[in-house]
């Protein structure tokens, strides 16, 4: 597997984890879950998320794998990177001096909080 190839399954993968976690759709999805939400044979996945746990970005759990932090922040810096004109905040939701206009980060940083605050009431 080559270096770019690896980069693009990583960021593919913890960025979709990121997004089940957040969805409260799966904490430690299994690879056949992945499998199926990525449309990547499991036996192909496989190789990845082994080389995954390796590096550190993921975890065993279960009969699964859940995101480490490290995992964590790369899957939020690539689903903030990758979804940023979507995650701009609407009219009336924030003012031109948010701290979420910084970086893609903050922009999901703000609007976690919000959907946090939003849950709670």
């Amino acid at each position: 597997m080559g270096e770019l190839e690896l980069l693009k399954a990583r960021d593919e993968l913890l960025q979709a984890m990121y997004w089940m976690r957040g969805e409260g759709l799966a904490e430690s999805p299994t690879v056949r879950e992945l499998s199926t939400f990525l449309a990547v044979p499991a036996d192909t996945l496989e190789i990845y998320v082994e080389r995954f746990v390796a590096d550190g970005y993921l975890a065993p759990a279960g009969e699964g794998y859940s995101l480490t932090e490290v995992g964590s922040d790369a899957g939020k810096r690539s689903f903030a990177d990758e979804f940023a004109d979507l995650t701009k905040p609407g009219h009336g939701e924030c003012d031109d001096d948010c701290w979420c206009h910084d970086s893609p980060e903050a922009a999901a940083d703000c609007i976690e909080g919000r959907a946090t605050v939003h849950a709670h009431h």
